[in-house]
């Protein structure tokens, strides 16, 4: 995504009638006030703590959903605030982000008073983001000022960046089937990222051997999301309308006036009204299948109502259940009477999720470290919790890393001069720009201090834009830098590596799996996917914490798996199977508890048995 335009904006205070007045002014005004100010992106940058900021953001949703949860549903009876929560808190969070960094700003905090916005402001914005199609959406700044009551008369809800959005790739060449035209599947799946895919389709060709036919529904927006064409018999594909993202338009529930209700966040008071506005412009913008507007989720409900009734599943399966097409997936499939499974795609960590809540009913987990927070985190009244891996990992031990390690040394292959002899992988979450930078400043930097050949192989998320590290690219001297190809992905070369490094990517547990080295990147304060609290990885916080972890290497690897994975990851080879069979006891009415004792995380997985907890 291109990076919105920053407006050179600043908080000045000013007097009215005696009291404090603050209002946000242009750098002309702002280089000539005498008083106390701040520019905004100063403001921005003000340590805040972020649990306190999380409770924050639990008090304001529960505030809007005790507010306005009945202001628009879905014919099935899906309410906004269950639909799209996931968007509406990420927005949640970037207003109380703001109000805790005013607090945190002194003079305000000595004389706190009233904001008035920048005339004619768009109150909702973007972010910048490397995401290749996930909107980061902000509440403004003058945005800000009108939550807190300020008039805004002249300042339109959105942005010019979100006004002059250009148009979204359509993923799908040509429209599916007709639901009713659906063939009978005893297994319905739902697939939108390809995470989700690569997850789902082990367990359905595993099903479809066994003779269960079903179903993967295919609802990615981006053609690299797609799913690819099954290649099981039994496993069949179907796709949605072309057009089924690309519907826009006002929400009419959610357009109530002011009424004075509050909720207080320190010490602001935000008019939940005027939030409510704010975060249907969300709701009323096409976003693809990551962020569905209102009428998308609406239409999606209604065709795959269709899908259901056609292919009467006695199961449907998700890779998310927490997002709009998740959460509104399971609340389809409970009406039609399906027991719902969620499958774990990626690594949880508790500061990982934008929303702590699983709908379905069984709920898949990668290792023991999962379960408590998997049964956190369940919402259905008969949730269980089964430890039974990864199917995605199941291919693992299939890695060519000879085959992977000619990749990379291809891609650092200089014009002139000796190739680099060692090499980084760094598995790439989508960040914002300052976060990628940062990060990768700290890589180069110990990857130059550690001495000996190195070069940097950037493995871009499957949701990122590879254009995200094109000023990567542009630096002069050693190390070496290439970014490989976003359809090969750091699974894709992973095991011809020397080492991984990454933050929160679920292939630094992939890395660990087959013996690769990894290193936990990030600044001191900053959460990881914690594989260093059990001894799989190095934490790095500077760059003398990377040299010092590539020199300890040696050139050797451990010589096999430590026991110690399966805390992270329950790793036999048999995932698909054994989330396939969870499937089939469940619809056979036998009891899917295993032998192990799920709640004692000491013990060791037997071969081929799973874990489950109630």
């Amino acid at each position: 995504m291109t990076p919105p335009k920053r407006t050179a904006l600043g908080i000045a205070r000013a007097e009215s009638g005696g009291k404090p007045l603050w209002a946000l002014v242009g750098e002309g005004a702002f280089a000539t006030t005498k008083s106390d100010r701040i520019t905004t992106a100063e403001l921005e940058v003000l340590p805040i703590e972020p649990a306190s900021a999380g409770a924050r953001v639990d008090e304001v949703m529960e505030s809007l959903e005790s507010y306005g949860a009945d202001f628009a549903r879905t014919p099935g009876g899906a309410g906004w605030t269950y639909v799209q929560h996931v968007p509406a808190r990420r927005l949640v969070a970037q207003v109380v982000r703001k109000l805790a960094a005013l607090s945190a700003w002194e003079p305000f905090a000595k004389a706190p008073g009233p904001l008035r916005p920048a005339p004619h402001e768009g109150l909702v914005g973007l972010r910048s983001s490397s995401s290749r199609e996930y909107r980061a959406y902000t509440v403004t700044w003058s945005g800000i000022a009108y939550l807190l009551g300020a008039a805004a008369p002249h300042n339109p809800r959105r942005s010019s960046q979100l006004r002059d959005l250009p148009q979204r790739p359509v993923a799908v060449a040509a429209p599916g089937p007709a639901p009713s035209e659906l063939p009978r599947s005893e297994v319905v799946a739902l697939s939108w990222s390809s995470r989700h895919a690569d997850t789902l389709l082990p367990v359905l060709g595993e099903l479809a051997r066994e003779g269960s036919p079903n179903l993967v529904v295919d609802l990615a927006t981006h053609p690299a999301e797609r799913c690819p064409a099954p290649n099981v018999a039994g496993v069949n594909l179907c796709l949605p309308p072309t057009s089924l993202f690309d519907l826009s338009g006002p929400v009419a529930g959610l357009r109530a006036p002011d009424d004075g209700r509050v909720v207080q966040v320190d010490e602001h008071e935000v008019q939940l009204a005027r939030l409510v506005r704010l975060v249907s412009v969300l709701l009323e913008t096409s976003g693809g299948c990551t962020q569905p507007s209102w009428r998308s989720v609406i239409q999606t409900e209604t065709w795959l109502d269709g899908v259901l009734a056609a292919t009467r599943p006695h199961t449907v399966l998700v890779s998310n259940d927490t997002s709009p097409l998740g959460a509104l997936a399971v609340h389809a499939a409970e009406r039609h009477g399906a027991n719902t499974v969620h499958v774990q795609h990626g690594a949880w960590t508790a500061h990982s999720v934008t929303w702590p809540a699983l709908h379905s009913r069984d709920i898949v987990v990668m290792g023991e470290r999962d379960l408590p927070l998997a049964r956190a985190w369940a919402r259905h009244p008969d949730a269980e919790v089964h430890v039974l891996g990864q199917p995605r990992f199941d291919a693992l031990a299939e890695l060519d890393n000879r085959a992977q390690r000619r990749y990379l040394e291809t891609l650092l292959a200089p014009a002139v001069g000796p190739a680099p002899s060692r090499i980084v992988v760094w598995a790439c979450q989508p960040f914002g720009p300052d976060r990628l930078k940062a990060q990768a400043d700290l890589l180069l930097d110990g990857l130059r201090k550690a001495g000996g050949s190195w070069g940097l192989v950037i493995a871009p998320h499957p949701a990122q834009g590879a254009d995200a590290f094109a000023p990567l690219l542009e630096r002069d001297g050693r190390p070496l830098v290439a970014v490989a190809d976003p359809r090969v992905g750091a699974r894709g070369c992973l095991a011809g590596a020397d080492a991984l490094a990454s933050a929160y990517s679920t292939c630094g547990i992939e890395a660990t799996l087959v013996g690769v080295p990894v290193l936990e990147i990030g600044s001191p304060g900053e959460h990881t996917l914690g594989l260093s609290e059990h001894g799989l990885a190095r934490r790095c916080s500077t760059s003398n914490d990377v040299a010092d972890a590539l020199a300890a290497l040696c050139g050797t690897r451990p010589p096999e798996v430590p026991t110690a994975t399966d805390t992270v990851c329950r790793w036999r080879g048999d995932s698909a199977a054994q989330v396939a069979r969870l499937i089939t006891r469940r619809e056979d009415g036998h009891s899917t508890h295993s032998h192990h004792d799920a709640r004692s995380t000491e013990s060791v997985l037997p071969l081929g048995e799973g874990a489950t907890a109630r």
